[in-house]
């Protein structure tokens, strides 16, 4: 169904409503407040469910484990060989056949014993998710990005501050020292007045059309599109590469990779609860194959301090921006007193004696976190906001979107931070809400 246009007040009605019943926050006291010892014992774990176990949501099963607080006890995904695989590696950790398996995610969300969940399924499906487990007071870690459609985000921060559910956004380089080095280097302006952030992002090679396939044994097809158009299954329509099908995400423009690197430029300019008031650019789309996210661009977001975010595919900011050298993705903040490049595994600067730099106990200190997941369970366990939470992720999801519709509109555009809305443009607000198949709605 087509969500109603005044977001906002849509959104505050439907979370009046919740599609199951509530459950009781977890209540979940550490060890060192009960005098425990290195042991965790059983009334210390947090009980976990996953939701969605493909690629990247295995690997979070296996992370998450290996947390001696951490009990995983229910598995959810639409594919039976995902979810066999994950509860054989769920069941060989505890040595039991324990752990259950579901289809459908709301079965999952409706067990009380469970506190938290992680949820890594296909974009589209992000915000649909998330509503309901904050609505059944599930903390969450939740993966990147926030959803398919600004008008989602805003209803998953709605509901998450509704229901005071802890949540943190997979944008883990906030966990990363490298990056939270270069961005404090940047806000004690130790290069100097910022001038402008460079991103490289990921970009990719279309495909061709793809032939109609059998939907495969195991699969619910159905499901798997879920609030999305239906259309014809072929293999690659639901591998990881769904991230570049514009009907559940904006590709490497957003959830494909670049809204980790968006989310440290954002950081860095201190706009966690502001962001640009301006964007303009140009992008490449496919759109004679399976493939049509926005494959190369370069867009040039302008903050109210008169800060630009240069915003492209890796190749391009190599061919069009002189000071951005590195060999792949990663960012480059240019000041009037030198520049800093970093990227995952890597930190530069110009001039190098920056990387000797001390920040002083009375300079600007961002919070620590040297692991995402580790910092997610610390704040199930104290109940306050982890490095990435709701509004943060927003805030980041929002110049993502303002990127896609810039380019695609093919003019620029002015963005109200406070009303989170594009100012005197209405077909550039009505591309912020998505359209759900029935009968999903948020």
């Amino acid at each position: 169904m087509k969500l109603e246009a005044s977001r906002r007040k849509f959104i505050k009605s439907s979370l009046s409503t919740g599609i199951l019943s509530l459950t009781g926050f977890p209540m979940i006291v550490p060890s060192n407040v009960i005098g425990g010892t290195s042991q965790t014992s059983p009334s210390d774990k947090i009980v976990m469910g996953a939701i969605g176990v493909g690629e990247m949501g295995t690997g979070h099963v296996r992370s998450f484990m290996g947390f001696d607080d951490v009990r995983m006890v229910g598995i959810c995904d639409v594919r039976k060989e995902h979810r066999d695989r994950a509860k054989s590696l769920v069941d060989e950790k505890y040595s039991n056949q324990d752990c259950k398996t579901y289809n459908d995610f709301r079965e999952l969300l409706a067990r009380k014993d469970i506190d938290a969940v992680f949820i890594a399924t296909p974009d589209h499906w992000h915000a649909l998710v998330g509503v309901e487990a904050a609505r059944q007071h599930k903390d969450m870690y939740y993966e990147k990005p926030l959803s398919r459609y600004f008008n989602e985000s805003i209803a998953i921060r709605e509901a998450v501050e509704r229901y005071g559910v802890v949540f943190q956004h997979g944008t883990q380089q906030r966990s990363d020292w490298r990056f939270r080095f270069a961005t404090e280097l940047v806000r004690n302006e130790k290069i100097g007045k910022l001038e402008k952030i460079i991103i490289g992002s990921a970009g990719y090679p279309p495909v061709g059309p793809q032939p109609i396939e059998p939907v495969p044994e195991g699969l619910d097809y159905d499901f798997w599109l879920g609030p999305a158009p239906w259309k014809p299954y072929t293999t690659l329509r639901c591998t990881r590469n769904f991230t570049l099908i514009y009907d559940y995400s904006l590709g490497c423009i957003s959830g494909a990779y670049g809204i980790h690197d968006v989310d440290i430029a954002q950081w860095a300019v201190d706009a966690d609860n502001t962001g640009p008031i301006e964007v303009e650019g140009w992008g490449d789309i496919s759109n004679d194959g399976l493939y049509d996210t926005i494959l190369r661009w370069g867009t040039k977001h302008t903050y109210a301090n008169g800060v630009d975010l240069i915003y492209m595919d890796h190749i391009s900011a190599r061919q069009k921006e002189p000071l951005y050298k590195l060999n792949s993705m990663g960012i480059v903040f240019v000041g009037t007193e030198g520049h800093i490049m970093v990227q995952r595994g890597f930190i530069d600067a110009n001039p190098k004696s920056l990387l000797k730099t001390i920040i002083g106990p009375d300079e600007i200190q961002l919070p620590r976190s040297n692991d995402h997941r580790r910092n997610f369970l610390d704040s199930v366990k104290s109940r306050r906001d982890p490095i990435c939470p709701v509004n943060i992720a927003a805030r980041t999801d929002a110049v993502c979107h303002q990127a896609d519709i810039t380019i695609r509109l093919g003019r620029k555009l002015q963005w109200d931070p406070e009303n989170e809305e594009f100012i005197n443009d209405e077909n550039a607000n009505k591309m912020l809400t998505g359209y759900m198949r029935s009968p999903w709605h948020i």
